[in-house]
């Protein structure tokens, strides 16, 4: 059963049980908890927040249109996230969520006025995005040409390869033959999304794995899927009745102040779950489901060989502009611009609420030099932004401007950050770490979040003599 305190004892009356604890309850740690408590381990999940979901939450916010669900940013999945499908699946959430039959992205160039489309057909890899590549109007027929053999060098390359986490993307893109113009209007148009950092910015191995298994994999993996509903109803309602259902304990508002080895084996792990309500929560295994400093903190001695490492892990951050008009302006449910500090605009009028105009939120990635800039300027930067990009925008009244702000939304996928990331087993018996940051391959987004989870908990399972379910074996 869900609830705000520990339960007098924890596991503790239960001798000889299989028990585990998760501190963090993002997807990472829901994931780990979902897939331990489904193989018969008796979990205490224990988070901080007043809520699940980590940083892909909602909250309610009153305007002068009215009280909107606001997402703290807009969160994408693509159709070959098969971890994170996978999580939705598990919580009964799949009805929540939207995905496109087909990958397309309209490409507004505010400079010129001019809207280019990316789409994809039915033919094999690499043949479904000639149609679209060679058509693009925002680069010349040299620059769209030079774009299909960097895709086929893309392709050949080996992701094991720990030679490709020491050079920038931008590097290698300028050395074969791609222009600042093709990097700005098609690497990272992509990139920046999902990086949170720009080609120069970013590791050959990462980017290398976002294009080859988004658009270079098969037809429909670059597919774009996202909520209806807000992040809330996903990631904290349907997860917690999930969790529910599983038998997890779920301590909200908990704090794990400590972390020590017992004496007879195991661990004990110090949970707060609010002024004066302290516990010790004995258990076999536990799971650190949260940021790497975090995590650092509570790391036993020897845990890892180098724990200095995770300290060197940068963080990039995302800056989300919320903007609610009187009328429709975008008739899209998304679009990418160039030429304009816009990155992404996208449509969240049903999920928010709003009865009346439309809602559009602006997700702007790797926004080190915006990310603490004062509303006012803010607001004095985009919203003549969206009128040049929107024409509707210009005889639209704004009703409501705020913005949400992730200083530390993600990893910075910078060069070098492969060696830095640990896998989810420790040095110490019965000890994992989860979270997008650990080595899962992947950049960090929802899939990698939930790809965590999955493997500390299989690795736990695996130490513990226990199959993990069918289903967390499939999806990665």
């Amino acid at each position: 059963m869900s609830r705000t305190s520990m339960p007098r004892g924890g596991h503790r009356d239960q001798p000889g049980a299989a028990t585990a604890v998760v501190v963090g309850g993002g997807l990472a740690g829901t994931t780990a908890a979902l897939t331990l408590a489904d193989a018969g381990v008796r979990v205490t999940l224990v988070e901080g927040r007043p809520r699940l979901g980590g940083l892909a939450f909602s909250f309610q916010r009153d305007t002068p249109a009215g009280e909107l669900t606001v997402d703290n940013g807009q969160h994408v999945f693509l159709r070959c996230c098969t971890a994170y499908r996978w999580f939705l699946d598990r919580i009964a959430a799949s009805d929540l969520v939207t995905l496109q039959d087909r990958l397309h992205v309209p490409v507004l160039d505010a400079g010129r006025q001019r809207m280019g489309h990316l789409r994809r057909t039915a033919l094999p890899v690499p043949l479904h995005l000639a149609a679209s590549l060679a058509t693009y109007p925002h680069l010349s027929l040299a620059e769209r040409a030079t774009v299909g053999r960097a895709a086929l060098a893309l392709r050949g390359l080996d992701l094991d390869d720990p030679a490709l986490d020491a050079v920038d993307f931008a590097s290698w893109l300028r050395a074969r033959g791609q222009s600042r113009r093709t990097v700005e209007a098609l690497w990272d148009l992509v990139g920046v999304a999902t990086l949170n950092a720009t080609a120069d910015q970013a590791s050959l191995g990462l980017a290398a794995m976002v294009f080859k298994t988004g658009l270079l994999s098969d037809p429909g993996a670059a597919d774009i899927g996202w909520a209806r509903a807000p992040l809330g109803d996903l990631h904290d309602t349907r997860a917690r009745a999930a969790l529910d259902a599983a038998g997890v304990t779920t301590v909200l508002r908990g704090r794990a102040g400590g972390l020590r080895a017992a004496p007879d084996g195991g661990w004990l792990v110090d949970v707060a779950a609010g002024p004066g309500r302290a516990e010790e929560v004995a258990a076999g295994t536990v799971v650190l489901a949260v940021p790497q400093r975090e995590a650092h903190g509570l790391l036993p001695d020897g845990a890892l060989a180098d724990p200095g490492a995770l300290l060197r892990i940068g963080t990039a951050p995302i800056l989300n502009v919320h903007v609610v008009y009187d009328r429709t302006v975008l008739r899209e449910p998304f679009l990418a611009a160039l030429d304009s500090p816009v990155q992404w605009v996208f449509d969240r009028t049903g999920a928010s609420g709003l009865a009346e105009g439309q809602y559009v939120a602006l997700s702007q990635s790797a926004a080190h030099d915006e990310i603490d800039l004062p509303v006012a300027e803010l607001r004095a930067r985009y919203l003549p932004e969206l009128e040049r990009l929107l024409p509707a925008a210009r005889a639209a009244t704004v009703r409501d401007f705020f913005v949400t702000r992730e200083r530390t939304a993600t990893f910075a996928p910078a060069p070098g950050v492969g060696r830095l990331r640990p896998a989810a087993r420790t040095r110490a018996p019965g000890l994992y770490l989860a979270g997008a940051w650990t080595a899962t391959g992947w950049p960090a987004t929802m899939e990698g979040a939930v790809r965590s989870g999955l493997r500390a908990a299989r690795d736990a399972l695996t130490e513990l003599g226990r199959p993990a379910p069918d289903g967390a074996l499939e999806a990665v």
